[in-house]
């Protein structure tokens, strides 16, 4: 189970950009690794957890 470190601002900035970034990959065609990088933030905006915050005891949320 995740720990939630991420406020809901954080989260939807997350979700947004990443789901930027899937868009650009269809329009682009081939733009593969677009929607790879948009991965990322559209699955730690929807758990609420960053990975990458837990070592460093970091957290948005409140």
């Amino acid at each position: 189970m995740m720990i939630t470190n991420m406020g809901d601002t954080e989260r939807m900035l997350r979700i947004l950009i990443g789901l930027l970034f899937i868009g650009l990959a269809f329009a682009l065609g081939g733009g593969w690794w677009y929607g790879l990088l948009g991965v990322i933030p559209v699955l730690t905006g929807v758990a609420g957890s960053c990975p990458v915050y837990m070592p460093f005891k970091l957290s948005t949320y409140t």
